[in-house]
């Protein structure tokens, strides 16, 4: 496939606009990365090794913890060293194994999403049938074709955009190797690989959202039918945290594809900064917020070590 290809690497032009504030801008990307790693890696090992966690909510949000982590470690380093030299060249198999990377993490995470609805929609709309049919072996089997079927749909688009060619262009005005810029600079005809990536994304992108408004739905009617105002609030705030992730993840997505092409560069970068760095931190800070269980847990934890070390 890649004999298809003049240019052995690409330039990538980063945050060439605000050159005056780079050093406050890799500060913010270190800051926020570290607290990304920080917390991602805290919230699994908190769901993986503490007894009173173990249950299929939690093991999905370690799930989703791990996500984050290959979602901020396929862009945030690069985009440090993008930052640093004020722009920077990557090579052509470094660039297309980044897309496929960041393509695979976002949609496991669309299906991570849609898995946790699933696991709210048995808890409030069928708790007497709950353990029975989240036993322990299906939260395994949904985290497997999570993380399988993001891989495979990410591979198709991967070997779609080895058809181009590119020949003289390898200037791409983005921080980290995304789908529309290197489309943008191929020499070749791209309509067949833009209608093939569609197909893919959206039937898999809109399946996942129809399933989770189908699954919000259903648990919005059981819970209007919940005649105590406290077992209402308690049954919404199960759910809460994982409803925050999904406007916060969806919103950003949505928003990145549905933006004209001539505003891609005033907002395409942001969006993508927010999705790609910003968004990771946000998961282990709402989920630590809202969950009871993982708040305890964690302070459990600080508290054993600072006695330890006191």
């Amino acid at each position: 496939m890649f004999n298809k290809t003049t240019i052995s690497e690409f330039f990538l032009m980063g945050f060439q606009n605000l050159h005056q504030y780079h050093a406050l801008l890799l500060l913010l990307v270190f800051v926020v990365y570290l607290g990304t790693v920080i917390g991602n890696v805290l919230i699994f090992l908190l769901v993986s090794t503490n007894q009173s966690l173990q249950s299929p909510v939690n093991f999905f949000l370690g799930q989703l913890s791990l996500c984050d982590l290959l979602i901020s470690t396929n862009v945030a380093p690069n985009s440090m060293h993008v930052i640093i030299k004020n722009g920077s060249h990557i090579s052509f198999r470094g660039c297309v194994l980044q897309l496929f990377f960041f393509g695979a993490s976002a949609l496991i995470e669309c299906s991570l999403l849609t898995v946790m609805s699933y696991d709210r929609y048995l808890a409030i709309c069928k708790p007497l049938h709950y353990t029975a049919i989240m036993n322990r072996r299906l939260p395994y089997y949904l985290a497997l074709w999570s993380w399988s079927s993001g891989f495979f749909c990410s591979y198709i688009i991967h070997m779609s955009v080895l058809q181009l060619k590119f020949c003289y262009k390898n200037v791409i005005d983005h921080f980290f190797c995304d789908l529309a810029p290197i489309i943008e600079v191929s020499c070749s005809d791209s309509i067949v690989v833009k209608i093939e990536v569609s197909i893919v994304t959206i039937a898999f992108v809109l399946f996942q959202i129809f399933f989770i408004i189908l699954s919000y739905i259903c648990i919005l009617r059981a819970i209007l039918q919940i005649s105590s105002s406290t077992g209402k609030q308690k049954a919404f705030s199960t759910c809460s945290a994982h409803l925050t992730v999904v406007f916060i993840y969806y919103g950003t997505l949505i928003i990145l594809y549905v933006i004209p092409g001539k505003l891609y560069i005033n907002l395409n970068k942001a969006l993508s900064f927010l999705n790609t760095v910003v968004t990771p931190l946000f998961n282990p800070i709402i989920y630590s917020l809202r969950s009871t269980e993982i708040r305890r847990a964690m302070t459990k934890l600080l508290y054993l070590n600072a006695k330890r070390y006191k």
